[in-house]
């Protein structure tokens, strides 16, 4: 970053957050405050109104990213030392993006079938623009990632984060969703914030779970029957995620918790239950932050190849100590971890004699995991 603008009294150093500007009252209350944007960073801010400000203001050293403005004010900053990255046109997204998505904002156009929704829109971009090799678009797709990672981190700074992996194929109405759910109604009620794939299944069921936290228990059990008659995505999206808006119009008052999908996966949506969705283009990415942000543990539910994978990207910086000490692991389901994919027996091996050993558990029933849990991180 450049050195302070002798127009202006220097400022105490802030953290590069602290510099970011998001939003229009945002953007008013920098204004009031110092009566300069120098050095700051402002990120898909619709600035059309604030001509004036513009015209007037110091943005020597500024970035905006995004950020529709008149072509007066446009021209004024450039000519002061900033750095302007226009709007895309066009686009199902936006690559500055300031916030995590919301489901209203991914099923938006719901009424008009999953096709005319923003997130189908950009998983058909996705794929067109991937085919075509357009490195245009690849840059797009990376600024994209980047922005919605530095937005997880500031929405997740401080917080006890529990990641639940689990399998896409888990359906509503079965004894295994249920028990997901409930899972991340205790885990939310024991003041974890429950992080997940994003996508269905298990990942949707304990993001349910965590929506159902501050309501009775009778909520969460009214909610499975409902959802129960549409038990999976297949053969449609549409009548899938409208049975979650259903829930959560007769609930509007859920817990927060966060989903972290891909469109790398496009054929999965993203559920509902997430009031954070920390979508991105690229899986890799996506999977190793998840992890990474897992800060108070992991919770295996049974999987296939995809769980497999995380159980161990979860284990190496573990097993390694890069990034500072194990946190905790809980695998549940005994018969599947250890006789139909023996993953435990290696975790254990790799564990020995290490500082792992003792964050690693293997529980028989969901209900059990939340125990273990607390136990491995205290």
């Amino acid at each position: 970053m450049g050195g302070v603008s002798s127009s202006i009294p220097a400022q105490p150093h802030r953290a590069a957050h602290d510099q970011e500007i998001e939003s229009l009252a945002e953007f008013d209350r920098v204004v009031a405050a110092h009566g300069s944007l120098a050095r700051y960073r402002v990120q898909a801010v619709d600035l059309t109104d604030r001509t004036a400000e513009l015209l007037a203001l110091d943005t020597e050293g500024a970035v905006f990213l995004g950020c529709p403005m008149a072509p007066e004010a446009s021209a004024r900053v450039r000519a002061s030392g900033a750095l302007v990255f226009p709007p895309v046109p066009g686009l199902p997204f936006d690559p500055y993006r300031g916030f995590v998505h919301t489901p209203d904002e991914l099923f938006a156009s719901l009424a008009d079938g999953y096709d005319a929704t923003p997130d189908a829109r950009a998983y058909a971009w996705f794929r067109r623009t991937r085919s075509d090799g357009d490195v245009f678009a690849s840059m797009l797709r990376a600024v994209h990632d980047e922005s919605v990672s530095d937005a997880l981190d500031e929405l997740l700074a401080g917080q006890p984060v529990v990641g639940v992996m689990g399998g896409h194929a888990m359906e509503r109405g079965t004894d295994a969703y249920a028990g997901a759910a409930r899972l991340g109604r205790e885990l939310a009620r024991s003041g974890f914030t429950v992080a997940t794939g994003g996508g269905p299944g298990a990942m949707e069921a304990a993001n349910l779970g965590a929506y159902a936290a501050p309501y009775g228990d009778a909520m969460l059990e009214d909610a499975l029957r409902t959802l129960g008659k549409t038990p999976s995505f297949r053969p449609s999206v549409t009548d899938w995620a409208r049975a979650a808006f259903e829930v959560r119009a007769r609930f509007p008052e859920g817990g927060p918790s966060v989903g972290i999908p891909t469109w790398f996966y496009g054929h999965e949506p993203p559920n509902a239950f997430a009031a954070h969705i920390a979508k991105y283009f690229a899986n890799a990415t996506r999977e190793d932050g998840l992890l990474a942000r897992s800060t108070a543990g992991v919770v295996f539910l049974p999987g296939a190849a995809g769980t497999v994978q995380e159980v161990f990207d979860n284990a190496t910086p573990n097993y390694y100590g890069s990034r500072g000490g194990p946190t905790p692991m809980v695998l549940v389901d005994e018969e599947h971890w250890t006789r139909t994919l023996p993953v435990w027996p290696l975790l254990q091996a790799l564990a020995r004699g290490r500082e792992m050993e003792s964050r690693i558990a293997l529980v028989d029933r969901i209900e059990q995991a939340p125990a273990a849990l607390k136990r491995l991180g205290s």
